[in-house]
Order: C-alpha cells, then sequence, then structure tokens
C-alpha cells in the first residue's frame, strides 16, 4: 500500500507541473466499518459529472478533476452510500478515509412496500413517473429508460401522494445530448392535492460513442441546451459575466405589479455589491434571501413551454422565478451549495433529466 500511495504522490506532482493548477487530486480508501477491511470495487464517482472509478483491492482510488466543486459519491453494493463536498479550494494530498456501513432497512420502509405497493405500478404511472422526472422538453422525445423493471410505485390515499422508488441505478440513455445517466433515485414524489413533483438523487454521464458527424449534432443540441440554463446562469454569476451573457436579474416582492402575480419587481443594477456578492480567490458567496426572477433574453423560450403552460406565444424570455433561504456558494465550474436553499420554479424547472448537462461540460463560445 505505501508503494501504491507513493506513486499515486509522485503522479500528483506531475500532474500539478503539466496542469498548471488547472486540475486537482482526489485520493481515497474505502472500508468496511465493521471490520475494518478495504473493500475492493467499489464505486466512486462525482455526482452530475463524467468523472468516475473503482477502488482497487487495497481500497483504493485516485481521480483527476478539474478545478471547481462537486459531490463526491461512494457506493458499495449492500452498503450505505456516502457523500462529500470536495472542491479544489479543499482538497489536499492526503488520502480520504471513506467508512461504509451495511445498509439496514427500516421498519418504516418495510411497512409501506407491505401495504402501498401498487400492482402494475409501471403500466399504471409509467407515462406520468417519465414526464415528470426525464421532462416534456423537445429532448425528452429522444430519452429513453432502459430498466423500468427496478422501479416501485407506491400511493398514499390518504396523504395522496405518488412515491417512487428504485432497487438500482436507473439508466436512461439520451439521444439527444448524447449521454447515458446513470441515475441513483433516492426518492420521487408527487403530490396531487399542490400537483408538485420533486426528485432527488445522484446522476452519473457517460458520452456515447458515435460517428463525428453525429457527435457534431449533439455538441449543437448541448449548446443549445446550455444557453439560459441554471449551470449557465451560476457560471456567469462566478464569473461577474451576468449582464453580458444575457441574463437579468430582479428583486421580487409582495406589492401591486403590472401582472397578476401580486409582487413588485425591482431591477437589480448592481449584482456585485459588496454586501450581496463576496468573491475569494476560488469561490463567491451570494447573500441573496427570499425571491429573485432571472429571465434570458438571448435565446426565445421553447414553443412547446410556452404551449405547454398556456403562455403568449410572442414570449421573448426565458423566465425562472428562485425562492432563496438562505443564499448560496458558487464554485468555478457553476457547482453551487447548498442546492436544496434554492427552489426553482418556470424554465428551469420545467428543463428536468432530458436537459441535464454534466458539470464537465464546457461551452465553446
Amino acid at each position: 500500500m505505501k508503494k501504491f500511495l507513493s506513486i499515486l504522490l509522485i503522479l500528483l506532482v506531475c500532474f500539478v507541473a503539466q496542469a498548471q493548477n488547472k486540475t486537482f487530486v482526489v485520493l481515497g480508501k474505502v472500508t468496511d466499518s465493521a471490520s475494518g477491511l478495504p473493500l475492493a470495487g467499489a464505486s466512486a464517482y462525482c455526482q452530475n459529472t463524467t468523472y468516475g472509478t473503482i477502488s482497487n483491492n487495497e481500497g483504493l482510488f485516485f481521480m483527476r478533476l478539474p478545478n471547481g466543486g462537486y459531490d463526491l459519491v461512494v457506493t458499495y453494493t449492500g452498503y450505505e452510500r456516502k457523500m462529500f463536498r470536495i472542491s479544489s479550494n479543499t482538497i489536499t494530498t492526503d488520502t480520504l478515509e471513506i467508512i461504509l456501513a451495511k445498509e439496514e432497512k427500516s421498519m418504516e420502509e418495510v411497512a409501506v412496500v407491505a401495504t402501498n405497493e401498487v400492482p402494475d405500478g409501471w403500466l399504471k404511472y409509467g407515462d406520468f413517473f417519465t414526464r415528470h422526472f426525464i421532462g416534456t422538453t423537445p429532448n425528452a422525445a429522444y430519452c429513453t429508460l432502459e430498466n423500468p423493471e427496478v422501479l416501485h410505485f407506491f400511493y398514499s390515499k390518504k396523504r395522496n401522494r405518488l412515491k417512487v422508488t428504485a432497487d438500482s441505478d436507473l439508466v436512461v440513455k439520451n439521444y439527444a445530448l448524447g449521454y447515458i445517466v446513470r441515475y441513483q433515485l433516492d426518492s420521487f414524489s408527487y403530490d396531487y392535492g399542490t400537483e408538485i413533483s420533486q426528485f432527488t438523487g445522484s446522476p452519473f454521464f457517460i458520452e456515447i460513442d458515435t460517428t463525428e458527424e453525429v457527435k457534431n449534432e449533439w455538441m449543437k443540441n448541448r449548446a443549445r441546451t446550455y444557453l439560459g440554463s441554471r449551470l449557465h446562469f451560476m457560471r456567469a454569476l462566478y464569473d461577474s459575466t451576468v449582464t453580458e451573457e444575457g441574463f437579468i436579474v430582479e428583486k421580487l416582492e409582495p406589492g401591486e405589479s403590472e401582472d397578476s402575480t401580486g409582487y413588485k419587481s425591482t431591477l437589480i443594477t448592481d449584482i456585485y455589491n459588496e454586501d450581496d456578492y463576496v468573491a475569494d480567490s476560488t469561490d463567491v458567496t451570494i447573500n441573496w434571501t427570499g425571491q429573485y426572477r432571472v429571465s434570458y433574453k438571448s435565446v426565445l423560450p421553447d414553443k412547446s413551454f410556452l404551449a405547454e403552460f398556456k403562455l403568449p406565444l410572442n414570449t421573448r424570455f426565458q423566465i425562472t422565478v428562485l425562492d432563496i433561504a438562505d443564499g448560496f456558494v458558487i464554485e468555478q465550474n457553476g457547482y453551487f451549495y447548498e442546492q436544496y436553499n434554492v427552489i426553482n420554479t418556470g424554465y428551469w424547472a420545467w428543463k428536468k433529466l432530458a436537459e441535464l448537462l454534466p458539470y464537465d461540460y464546457a461551452y465553446e463560445y
């Protein structure tokens, strides 16, 4: 093991010298919590990226990542999953010690399975789930869920709520953007009373191999998907180029307005004021709270979005409303935290899994 770590440290020095501080290295060791023995073949990947690997016979893994922030996910069959926030700002050359415990189902989970699972759930709810998970955008028509048999559907009549779980990773092939997405579904729920769907999980992207002609078409589709997206906006905020990139930000507060929203809007002209925007050498802290309207003017909203939400066909902006609980921090690749502090409604909420791009996607201007 010492020899292996020595080799990794030598590689680290070489990589740092070659990359000119544009990348950083993650070293980890995965062990069993009970025995302390290494777990060979554990999966380690950065959520919402194309970067992943597995541990060797000594439980060790290695990854070199572009600078920025990531959620590192470590899994092993039959064990509880662990997630760590890492970034080029906080990671060191020390080996991450990752201790996994065997997974145990709670009595509550057993009770839910015993009483609420819907027979033939996919036949009854499959199309509904697909629309709320993969989406209804034009790209969604080119996506296929490869393993629907791993899904389980539970309906609570008392709560009027649908819950969906999965035995293993969902595999979605996106032939519009050229990715296979392995999605470890934590939870999916739909409240029929409020008509709100929510899902969380850990996506991992794999590039689909094909001809150069098709790849060029996928690159065009990715660029169209990126422009005006949440990833685009977060990167523009980090780079202090929000206006130049085509975004308009307004603060919303209850009051008289020209429309029927019941909110008055105030254009934010000084986005980078020192109270709301704090930048250091590696990340940016945004001290916003409350509701904000983000409009993107450089690309028209998709006509299918306007038709679905019965909006005027001459609408010129992609509009999203952010409900922010307590600010957030952005890393240079567009990753931000805490993500549960920021709730999207409007255009970004409409763009679901079919429109998702990994954090290592690079838009070419």
